[in-house]
């Protein structure tokens, strides 16, 4: 056998070496951007001002339980880094933001952002360059429904639409007749919340008599209520964000106007319905019904919940300060856990198609932040990871569950 000179083998090494990636290990040259050896980097804007800032708390929780699961060593030997920017809920800035996260940070996916049309405001350039737009934090239809179309986005919480549906049987069922105000947002959030409403009140005695729509740029809807109180409905369906959700029942007690009343989800946090209550002088407030997803960290029945107490505890090191009673944050955990649970099973190479691949095929039944018996699940034909719920009826300074869980995969 002929010898090889040790220069020539130097040689042979440099030469390999030039070539591009020869020496690069499989994971590396495979990486998607975002990922290094070390860290995931998720990318999101969230309404840290402006109008929706209630919602500011969304992206806190999630950061929260992302530091913490970071703490004890991140994924798969990954700690992931939650680069949220403040968009103000305004679309324009959630698209600059976004192409920064992108272009610029390198992010891997898009995790997280709030609201219905700055999602929507993003998603054609996130499914060109197909980058995850993972769990978006709207309940638009669309993100759930248009699958074939945007493949490389999905929600998160329960469809609007379905909402509106639960909504509106629930009055079917309960009330033989009776006239309904509507007051929504004047985007797709609000229109879909008032076509699933519409359809589960189909066949029935209740009607929609009004409907007053405002921007979310206005400063008031005050116009809005005194034009609902005028058309004599007895029922009041409030399908607006915090802000707005709570002027509606101000206006309303001071209208004197005491109609029965409908909120929406995103609205009916405990926290806000106490700022709605004004000290508990406000009855209007008193009596409302809207549907629920999330353990309440201020209900007594989960002071010995394991989810809620990880909940506290984590809120108390790695979000010192925050108001630990806002249930935004209980939100932004579940779809953080979520997405750990989402790594875990991508295992040590993450790649953007592989976390869609595994987005579309969720089945937990047991997220610690959300109540018993709701699941996260998805799979062929089912683009919407949560399609249940438990209605709950405002009660003295605090919300009581009635019912079963609420079930919809039609919308």
């Amino acid at each position: 056998m002929r010898k090889t000179s040790f220069s020539a083998v130097v040689l042979a090494v440099i030469a390999l070496a030039a070539l591009p990636g020869a020496l690069a290990s499989p994971a590396t040259r495979a990486a998607d951007p975002g990922i290094t050896s070390t860290t995931i980097l998720l990318g999101g804007t969230a309404p840290l001002t402006g109008p929706a800032a209630a919602y500011a708390s969304v992206a806190r929780g999630a950061k929260a339980y992302f530091d913490s699961v970071n703490a004890k060593g991140g994924v798969a030997g990954r700690k992931i880094q939650y680069k949220y920017l403040d968009d103000g809920y305004d679309p324009a800035q959630t698209v600059q933001d976004t192409r920064q996260l992108v272009e610029q940070d390198k992010a891997f996916a898009i995790f997280n952002t709030l609201g219905t049309e700055v999602n929507l405001s993003i998603r054609d350039y996130l499914n060109a360059h197909k980058i995850p737009q993972l769990f978006a934090a709207s309940g638009a239809t669309t993100f759930g429904r248009d699958v074939a179309q945007y493949p490389w986005t999905i929600g998160f919480q329960p469809s609007y639409q379905a909402e509106g549906w639960v909504l509106g049987q629930y009055l079917a069922k309960t009330k033989k007749r009776g006239k309904v105000g509507v007051l929504f947002q004047n985007d797709d959030y609000g229109k879909d919340l008032l076509g699933g409403f519409k359809r589960g009140l189909q066949s029935s005695g209740v009607k929609v008599v009004a409907a007053q729509p405002y921007e979310v740029t206005a400063s008031d809807v005050s116009s809005q209520v005194a034009k609902l109180k005028a058309s004599h409905a007895g029922i009041f369906a409030i399908f607006a964000t915090p802000k707005f959700a709570i002027q509606a029942y101000v206006f309303a007690n001071r209208l004197g106007w005491r109609p029965a009343v409908i909120d929406n989800a995103v609205s009916a946090a405990s926290n806000i319905m106490l700022l709605a209550s004004e000290g508990g002088k406000n009855k209007a407030v008193e009596g409302t019904v809207a549907l629920n997803f999330l353990k309440d960290p201020t209900d007594e029945r989960w002071k010995k919940d394991p989810g809620v107490r990880t909940y506290r505890a984590i809120m108390s090191k790695y979000a010192k300060g925050a108001n630990v009673n806002d249930v935004y944050h209980v939100y932004g955990m579940a779809v953080a856990y979520e997405t750990v649970s989402l790594f875990k099973r991508l295992g040590a190479n993450p790649t953007r198609a592989g976390l869609m691949a595994k987005a579309r095929s969720l089945n937990d039944p047991s997220n610690p932040f959300l109540l018993p018996g709701i699941a996260v699940k998805t799979g062929p034909g089912d683009g919407f990871p949560i399609q249940q719920g438990q209605l709950q009826r405002w009660t003295k300074g605090r919300w009581a569950p009635f019912g079963g869980i609420w079930t919809s995969k039609k919308l």
